[in-house]
């Protein structure tokens, strides 16, 4: 049964052999984080059988009340990654700084960035979450506790990326640049299988997915394009749209690979202090790689996300994805407010639209 299907295992060996160098340091740090990925589906799935529901009652680096699956998630990410010899040091959500590797392992060659646990505030009501990742190279030079610094490169320079979803079933969806593949756990084998190779998202949609609470805050170039899509098949986009909104960013990004449409998190005016909402090294930038490797586009509505160079290790950002028309249109109306006075650029309009198809 198993040598009818294709594991990640074998997905991996595959790729590897395309490039006779590599040594095959990629693929195990990448089936490590697919061991974490496996562990904390098995703890999400137990709930409150495990005792793991509810707040942990201490807030992280972001000022948000971390869940007792929160705290766990990092430990196991943590665990399941720091003693293979692949990684100099790694991110996440859950920790002030940078994560050193224990003298008593080795060091490797990337770098690991990740939110362990995306989505946790929805665990209570039992809402599909997950965990995101990237992989990035250690620059040279890199030393036993990396600095911030070192994690600080545009998403373009990814050399993985992607994320578990927590849901009905359990899946890895990744790209090494490659394109997009999705893998199901199969617990009875407790492999993942690939079942959906070369993700593509549909060109064309009549969704999109926005927290519409936020109205009064938006800028004018959201709520123009939302506004047009609330007008149906009488407005000047000519047909209905449905409004989606989970609120848990791996599920958003599943759903758009699944059937389409376009998520917008944008730039709003509730926090001044803070330009986006999503945090752009282990949320927004996977997402950006993960949804472009499968023919879509990712965009603050100034700027492509992949080419952001991050100023600091927790920065947030407006994340917009989806649909290459929809993104098209939205970040063609922000240049649109810039040129006419209305809006204000953030990051300048530099590489105003560019998808990797």
């Amino acid at each position: 049964m198993l040598a009818d299907r294709t594991t990640l295992a074998r997905f991996l060996d595959a790729e590897r052999r395309r490039h006779p160098g590599a040594v095959g340091d990629l693929n195990s740090l990448i089936l490590d984080v697919a061991i974490a990925c496996k562990a904390i589906a098995g703890r999400v799935a137990h709930g409150a059988l495990e005792g793991v529901l509810g707040a942990e009652g201490t807030v992280n680096v972001q000022g948000e009340t971390q869940q007792k699956l929160d705290v766990l998630a990092n430990d196991i990410f943590l665990r399941a990654t720091e003693w293979g010899g692949q990684v100099a040091g790694m991110a996440s959500e859950e920790l002030d700084d940078p994560y050193g590797i224990p003298a008593e392992y080795p060091r490797g060659k990337y770098l690991l960035v990740f939110d362990p646990l995306d989505g946790s505030s929805n665990i209570d009501v039992n809402v599909s979450v997950g965990s995101i990742f990237s992989i990035l190279r250690a620059p040279e030079g890199t030393g036993e506790a990396p600095d911030p610094e070192a994690f600080l490169q545009p998403g373009s320079t990814q050399v993985a990326a992607g994320y578990a979803i927590y849901g009905p079933s359990t899946m890895l969806v990744l790209t090494t640049g490659r394109g997009t593949h999705g893998f199901t756990l199969d617990p009875r084998l407790g492999e993942f299988i690939l079942t959906r190779e070369a993700i593509r998202i549909p060109e064309t949609t009549q969704e999109f997915a926005i927290n519409a609470s936020n109205r009064r805050f938006w800028e004018p170039a959201v709520r123009r394009y939302v506004d047009e899509c609330l007008a149906g098949r009488s407005g000047p986009r000519g047909k209905d749209f449905n409004m989606r909104w989970v609120a848990s960013l791996v599920a958003e990004t599943h759903r758009i690979l699944t059937r389409g449409g376009v998520f917008l998190y944008p730039r709003d005016t509730k926090d001044p202090a803070r330009p986006g909402r999503l945090r752009l090294l282990y949320e927004a930038n996977p997402v950006a790689f993960v949804v472009e490797q499968a023919g879509g586009a990712a965009h603050t509505g100034r700027e492509r996300i992949l080419d952001v160079t991050p100023t600091a290790l927790h920065q947030r950002i407006p994340l917009v994805f989806g649909a290459v028309e929809e993104v098209e249109r939205i970040a063609k109306y922000h240049v649109e407010n810039v040129d006419s006075g209305v809006d204000t650029p953030l990051y300048g309009t530099r590489g105003l639209f560019r998808a990797a198809n």
